[in-house]
């Protein structure tokens, strides 16, 4: 179960140290299930190691077990033939083999015990892991909505808390408002001074054609007032 220690502790290790850089929650997250998943690799590795070795155990108890029931056939062999030393000999070293094979049984069932507990805890693992992925994608759309009213709340507060930039607002709202009604005065005064000229052009041609009017009136009754001219030159 060691292993599983160690892996608890790295990644714990990984994410303390993500957080402690203050990352982004959507690269921490994706930096943490890259290192959970490399971990997860070396577990199964590690595992499949020790599977291994329950299965060199298994030979070797069987083995074992084989070289003490070869032994027996030998002893009774040896009795068969009347050799009953040759018979002792043979039941010593199959003792010898029980006790190996005692030994190496017990080792055995512990490593198979301990085998089906690692694959326990892995499969648990790779549960957590495909867990974690799955509610990732949640996870990060809720810090960024997270981050997006938090960015909300402090523009709000800067705004509340700078007066100044308001009154500078308004300030410049009304001023936009007094040049756009100076703008629509001076329009208005323009089209009156045009009226105006005009007025004052019509005015004076009235005015030029009335003492032409006058002045050929006056012309001609100084003409009739005058002698005439032809009748005297006849005289």
């Amino acid at each position: 179960m060691g292993i599983f220690s160690r892996l608890r502790t790295v990644i714990a290790a990984n994410v303390n140290a993500l957080i402690n850089k203050a990352e982004k929650p959507e690269k921490m997250l994706n930096q943490i299930l890259i290192d959970m998943s490399e971990q997860l690799i070396e577990s199964k590795k590690a595992v499949a190691m020790a599977i291994a070795d329950e299965k060199k155990l298994e030979r070797e108890t069987n083995s074992q077990k084989a070289q003490s029931d070869e032994w027996q056939r030998k002893a009774a062999l040896a009795v068969q033939a009347g050799q009953d030393d040759l018979a002792k000999e043979a039941l010593l070293r199959k003792q010898e083999y029980d006790n190996y094979y005692a030994d190496y049984s017990k080792q055995w069932e512990a490593q198979k015990a301990s085998v089906e507990r690692l694959k326990n805890s892995l499969r648990e693992l790779q549960a957590k892991i495909e867990e974690a992925q799955r509610k990732k994608n949640l996870l990060i759309a809720r810090a960024k909505r997270a981050e997006a009213e938090q960015k909300i709340q402090d523009t709000m507060s800067g705004m509340d808390g700078n007066k100044d930039s308001f009154d500078t607002f308004n300030r410049m709202s009304q001023k936009v408002d007094e040049l756009e009604a100076r703008a629509e005065a001076s329009k208005e005064l323009s089209g009156f001074n045009a009226d105006t000229d005009l007025e004052k052009k019509f005015a004076e041609l009235e005015k030029t054609d009335t003492n032409a009017d006058k002045l050929l009136a006056d012309f001609k009754a100084n003409m009739n007032a005058l002698p005439d001219n032809s009748n005297s030159s006849s005289n």
